[in-house]
């Protein structure tokens, strides 16, 4: 699998499914996500990406309705992922695979994915012989091509694709915000992608729609250095710009936002120079503003006992941060926490923390969202 091979067939926007259009009940907007798919196939897009917990499931099967009942199983791929934080046996790990197939409709994957490795997980995917598994389902062809999303340090990254240097890809949160971040370690979790010649799937590009608008300040030093682009634009193409890249996923949620997309997205050109003038300006900027990196992935909403709404709270505090609205910012954090828990309902059981893929000290800033707000 060479990136010659990749690079020749799949083009450097990826449809994440994990952020679709919602309507008033909660439920995915099908019908939207069928118009979306049709205008991304039709500009000779064809990578979309999944995983069995996304949307509670209802990802997968959305997946089936707008696309794979829909298109020919040849004119796209389809990524889709195992969670082994829902593992409780090894049999598990075939119902869950089984459970996959079944909901996509796909009849096999095209790329296979051990979902948000970090040190601890790795544990857990080698206890229920995960790897071996995904290996049988590629000689059976339900699987073309396998390797894993991964959350934790450059070392830990090293040290597994030392252990299983037979996976195909990997797949990296890497936007311009945290390609220095000493957490992330984007660039250095890219370095050791590069050194051991796997091809990189790019996620959180936008980092969870933070880069797509920032403060007017900032917004306008994007607009001024290109007038016709959005600033959504320059995360997008500072993550496909680098070498090696597969794909880079945007989680869209309407139209408006695949529209954008394609409009850079179809004819793609590389960053220049002068392009990563600006977003380094734009980034050193960033640094300054105390922002909780969180990218509404969700993971902390599925293991909360107390379900509050963990990301909606931060979004909250930074909305704060970024414009100094205290007033607004509870406001909005009546909002999203009217009719269910509020911060100060936090159990401090920790379970939130150890699904974070961003590490953030969930426990610490809701307990800073409760002084704040409420």
């Amino acid at each position: 699998m060479s990136e010659k091979f990749l690079g020749s067939e799949i083009k450097k926007l990826g449809f994440g499914m994990m952020r679709l259009p919602m309507l008033e009940d909660n439920t995915i907007d099908v019908e939207q996500t069928k118009k979306m798919v049709d205008l991304y196939m039709e500009k000779g897009f064809t990578y979309f990406d999944t995983a069995y917990p996304y949307l509670d499931g209802h990802s997968e099967e959305a997946v089936k309705a707008s696309l794979t009942s829909r298109y020919p199983r040849d004119s796209y791929q389809l990524a889709t992922k195992l969670p082994v934080w829902l593992v409780n046996a090894k049999e598990d790990v075939a119902k869950i695979f089984n459970t996959q197939l079944e909901r996509t409709g796909a009849g096999y994957f095209d790329f296979y994915l051990l979902h948000a490795i970090d040190r601890n997980k790795a544990l857990k995917y080698d206890e229920y012989d995960t790897w071996e598994f995904i290996k049988e389902q590629k000689e059976k062809g339900l699987i073309k091509h396998y390797g894993f999303s991964f959350h934790d340090t450059a070392d830990c990254l090293d040290e597994i694709l030392q252990k299983h240097p037979d996976a195909e890809f990997v797949q990296l949160q890497i936007n311009y915000c945290d390609w220095d971040d000493s957490i992330i370690q984007a660039k250095k979790c890219y370095d050791v992608a590069r050194k051991h010649n796997k091809p990189v799937i790019i996620m959180e590009p936008v980092k969870g729609g933070t880069l797509a608008a920032l403060t007017p300040e900032l917004d306008e030093i994007f607009k001024k250095a290109r007038p016709d682009h959005s600033v959504a634009s320059w995360a997008l193409r500072f993550a496909a710009s680098l070498e090696g890249v597969i794909t880079v996923l945007s989680g869209m949620s309407n139209m408006e936002q695949m529209e954008d997309n394609l409009s850079f997205m179809a004819e793609f050109e590389k960053i220049t120079d002068e392009d990563q003038k600006v977003i380094d300006d734009v980034t050193d900027k960033l640094k300054n503003m105390p922002l909780i990196p969180c990218t509404n992935c969700q993971y902390c909403m599925e293991v909360c006992p107390q379900q509050i709404p963990i990301p909606e709270i931060f979004k909250a505090m930074n909305k704060n941060a970024t414009f100094k609205n205290l007033e607004d910012a509870k406001n909005e954090y009546g909002f999203v926490t009217g009719g269910c828990s509020k911060a100060s309902d936090c159990l401090q059981c920790g379970a939130c923390e150890a699904q974070c893929p961003q590490h953030i000290e969930i426990i610490t800033e809701l307990q800073n969202a409760a002084q704040m707000f409420e």
